[in-house]
């Protein structure tokens, strides 16, 4: 049984840092647009609310068959934090398979932030061995499925909660 920690993960103009309790204020803000749940459902989180989410995420999944990995993603240049991606990873009979998310907050959208991050992500994924990545996106939710894609994930005809099945088999 392969159990994962989030490390710290770096791409061109990012870091993708291990999510902390601490985080949660800052992500109140990313977070804060009622658009951002078009797709998700919800509403956005308070602060509070964020910080005890963030305090079970961190303290792991109660599975130890589970990886739950989580980071913020922060510009290197400007140090904001700008959304989050996380992976879930589990175990079966040929490895490890994770399943991936990303959300981007609506004022650092349409700058590539959401496909730097997937991709960075998907590589460090890949480097541990993963088999099989997948995603579930909204059949109507173009931008995710674009950063999907851009992230070397496919559209299968598998469905789940309304959602499409995405999926990568690294090399």
């Amino acid at each position: 049984m392969t159990v994962l920690d989030a490390e710290t993960i770096r791409t061109e103009r990012l870091t993708l840092l291990p999510l902390r309790v601490e985080h949660a204020e800052e992500m109140a803000s990313v977070l804060a647009d009622p658009d951002l749940h078009t797709f998700i459902g919800g509403e956005p989180a308070t602060a509070r609310a964020l910080r005890s989410r963030y305090e079970r995420l961190v303290a792991g999944s109660p599975d130890p068959g589970v990886s739950w990995c989580n980071w913020v993603v922060r510009f290197r240049a400007t140090g904001d934090l700008a959304g989050t991606v996380q992976a879930t990873v589990t175990t079966d009979d040929r490895g490890s398979a994770a399943e991936v998310a990303w959300v981007v907050g609506t004022a650092w959208q349409h700058r590539g932030v959401a496909t730097e991050a997937a991709r960075g992500l998907v590589a460090w994924l890949a480097t541990r061995n993963v088999h099989t990545i997948t995603a579930h996106i909204h059949p109507d939710h173009k931008a995710s499925a674009t950063v999907a894609t851009r992230a070397g994930l496919a559209p299968t005809d598998h469905w789940h909660d309304g959602e499409i099945r995405w999926q990568l088999t690294p090399s």
